[in-house]
């Protein structure tokens, strides 16, 4: 099977090739990719040069089955339809990585895209669904947006109107919870029509102070998806505590600056989702609690597909071009910030 990729040449560069079609590990799928969602991780591989020469970039897919390895579980074959998140940029096995025409996926942490989900929409899925999963439920200890049990509280998920705030506020609202939000002000509405109660200019001085008073002084829960929110947790979480998730890591320096009361932050890495070792800019072990919990909240995300419960962010499709050319132009778009509020997706 004739097979290109987007592959990592060096720091700062990569380019499309003729690659071999991979096999399959014994717990993983082979997969023909239909179409690919781009993501800021997918750059920043690159960018900041954490994988070795010759891997394949990228992570959210939808696609295919081909073949199935050996010690899957979830009852896949050849022929169903697919979506999940690829190891994009995999130092360890450089034939992983979601940006080409056959990809392999580690098989139990995918799902079958329900059928009125479409490719397009279900590769919007893969790294977000996967941070949120770890952020707010894992880290945090929400109760799945599926159990009969609902928290009540008020949460702060900061960056709301990136893809992974998108799915963050919808899920915590599934969840019960009161959800508070920043984003440009042309992105209120659309969020509050995901179901935030209120959203706040993130340029706006003195934020802090404001979603405090909002919620009575009784936020205790606050989730960045933006970065740099040191100085906002501190004036918004309630002056009682609280404790806070990020998927943004921060300096030493930083964290000193942190009240004291407040717990956390709960670090997340949606690679640590595979259960495998890897190296990005560390060493990380494997995490089989990661790979475990994560079996179960996508199953529960494709429950919420299914029942039309979840909308996918805004999805802007082939910008630049399509096919693999075209993702290459997305992540030049990501790189200029010039994505808010919508999803970067490739037809391939």
């Amino acid at each position: 099977m004739a097979n290109k990729a987007i592959v990592y040449v060096e720091k700062g560069k990569a380019t499309v090739q003729d690659v071999s079609t991979p096999t399959p590990r014994d717990d993983y799928i082979l997969v023909k990719a239909n179409a690919v969602g781009v993501n800021p991780t997918d750059y920043k591989n690159i960018d900041f040069g954490v994988t070795e020469a010759g891997s394949r970039m990228g992570c959210d897919y939808a696609g295919v089955v081909e073949a199935v390895g050996s010690k899957v579980t979830k009852p896949f074959k050849k022929g169903d339809r697919i979506s999940g998140m690829a190891h994009g940029g995999d130092r360890y096995h450089l034939d992983n990585g979601a940006f080409a025409n056959y990809i392999v996926v580690k098989g139990d942490v995918q799902i079958k895209t329900p059928d009125n989900v479409s490719d397009e929409e279900a590769a919007t899925l893969g790294v977000s669904i996967n941070t949120v999963g770890q952020g707010l439920y894992k880290a945090l200890g929400l109760p799945l947006p599926t159990d009969s049990k609902k928290d009540h509280q008020p949460i702060f998920i900061h960056g709301g109107s990136t893809a992974t705030g998108i799915f963050g506020i919808q899920l915590a609202k599934l969840s019960g919870l009161k959800v508070i939000t920043t984003a440009s002000p042309h992105n209120f509405e659309y969020l509050k029509s995901l179901g935030a109660d209120e959203v706040f200019d993130y340029k706006v001085p003195n934020i802090g102070a404001e979603i405090r008073s909002y919620t009575d002084n009784n936020l205790k829960v606050a989730w960045d998806c933006a970065g740099s929110a040191v100085e906002l947790i501190n004036s918004s979480l309630s002056s009682n505590g609280g404790k806070w998730g990020t998927i943004t890591p921060y300096t030493e320096e930083q964290l000193k600056a942190v009240r004291s009361d407040i717990v956390g932050p709960y670090h997340t890495l949606a690679y640590e989702i595979f259960g495998e070792p890897f190296r990005k800019f560390k060493e990380t072990p494997a995490k089989p609690d990661e790979f475990e919990h994560a079996k179960i909240f996508w199953e529960s995300t494709r429950q919420l597909l299914e029942e039309g419960k979840l909308k996918v962010p805004r999805i802007a499709l082939n910008r630049g071009g399509n096919g693999l050319d075209g993702v290459l132009k997305g992540m030049d778009d990501l790189r200029a910030h010039k994505v808010s509020g919508e999803k970067l997706v490739y037809t391939l």
